[in-house]
């Protein structure tokens, strides 16, 4: 079934812009709807009492789709024979770009479902595609035109950077109340990488503090052949040449509760994205300890926030942000607690919808998220 491509433009008083992502989302409907009737079927015929347990089974129904879609690879609704092709494209505003694309995508046999497209790759060989989307990013004298297709085009190559600092909370009273580890992120990430949940090859884990050889994160990686760095940081003494170095040939780098800044000159050297998390609902509560800013604060949402990195602290353009309520009832504990939780998802969240083409920066601070 297809659907209206999503399409943005700019007004005409700044520098207006036009961007188009198409993706594929859909769903086996048909292969749900015989599930129900046989699971109908088997209910009728045991003579369970349908009335009591309705809401449980559709309960259940819902969160085997969700588990199901979320395993599912981009590629899993594509016709036998046929490949999924991502388009991101980026070109200044005027009138026509979508007919142009559409027509480009149609007159190779293509066909687009909702806001990606699918195509024969023997009647549009890899070659041709990048040659006929190249002349349509001329032809609008685009800013951008990046086209992927995922069971084709190598994995994304990342490294990713990570503290474990043992954080200790204490209360207004100086009381120690807790301490609590990093490695919720790095651990979260690495094991969604293992479950094939992440369209990523992982290069290397830099770290500025020490792990056991026998920690959990330390015996994953020797398990799994990924080099683990550690490269420990002072004020005067970043070691961002040693990652730097560490680093080069990725497409991208995640910082998964990485506690240093980076600086300008590192970020303008390495000159691709990086991607952070922040354990806090920006732009409010930037820097340190959000979780207590939050707390003191009084708020009833907390959230999560994974952005890029710029030069200025927890300011780059927000890719994706998560909330859970709280209350009155919450403990600085249960605030950080929540927190994590979302941290989580939102890291992964965010990482698979840049590596699916669905991140486009603009404006300096802003993005749009197909």
């Amino acid at each position: 079934m297809a659907a209206p491509t999503r399409y943005l433009a700019g007004d005409g008083a700044s520098s207006s812009i036009a961007c188009l992502s198409l993706c594929l989302v859909v769903l086996d409907e048909g292969r749900r709807k015989r599930r129900r009737s046989s699971e109908e079927e088997r209910s009728r015929r045991s003579g369970r009492d349908a009335v009591g347990s309705e809401a449980e089974q559709e309960a259940e129904r819902k969160c085997e789709d969700m588990l199901s879609v979320a395993r599912r690879p981009l590629s899993a609704a594509v016709p036998v024979g046929n490949l999924l092709g991502i388009h991101l494209f980026q070109c200044p505003d005027t009138v026509g770009i979508v007919a142009r694309l559409s027509e480009c995508i149609a007159s190779r046999g293509g066909n687009i479902h909702s806001v990606d497209f699918t195509y024969n790759p023997m009647l549009w060989p890899r070659d041709v595609l990048r040659t006929d989307f190249l002349n349509l990013s001329q032809h609008f004298s685009a800013q951008r035109s990046t086209v992927r297709v995922p069971d084709l085009d190598p994995k994304y190559k990342i490294s990713v950077l990570a503290s474990k600092q043992e954080i200790p909370l204490f209360s207004h009273a100086c009381a120690l109340l807790f301490t609590f580890s990093q490695d919720h992120c790095l651990f979260d990430l690495l094991y969604r990488w293992q479950e094939g949940r992440l369209p990523v090859d992982i290069n290397c884990v830099i770290s500025n503090h020490d792990r056991l050889k026998d920690n959990h994160v330390r015996r994953f990686l020797e398990r799994h052949g990924i080099p683990y760095h550690y490269l420990p940081t002072s004020p005067g003494n970043k070691r961002e040449q040693e990652i730097l170095e560490l680093v080069q040939g990725t497409d991208f780098v995640v910082l998964a509760r990485y506690m240093q800044i980076l600086s300008e000159g590192f970020l303008k050297a390495y000159g691709k994205d990086i991607i952070n998390i922040h354990h806090g609902l920006l732009p409010s509560f930037k820097g340190g300890n959000p979780s207590r800013q939050a707390f003191n604060a009084g708020v009833k949402l907390i959230g999560a926030t994974s952005h890029f990195v710029t030069p200025e602290l927890d300011a780059g353009p927000i890719i994706e942000q998560m909330v859970e309520r709280v209350s009155h009832r919450d403990t600085l504990q249960s605030f950080v607690v929540k927190s994590e939780n979302l941290e989580k998802q939102c890291l992964a969240e965010a990482i698979k919808s840049y590596c699916e083409l669905r991140v486009l920066p603009y404006e300096l601070k802003k993005t749009v998220v197909f």
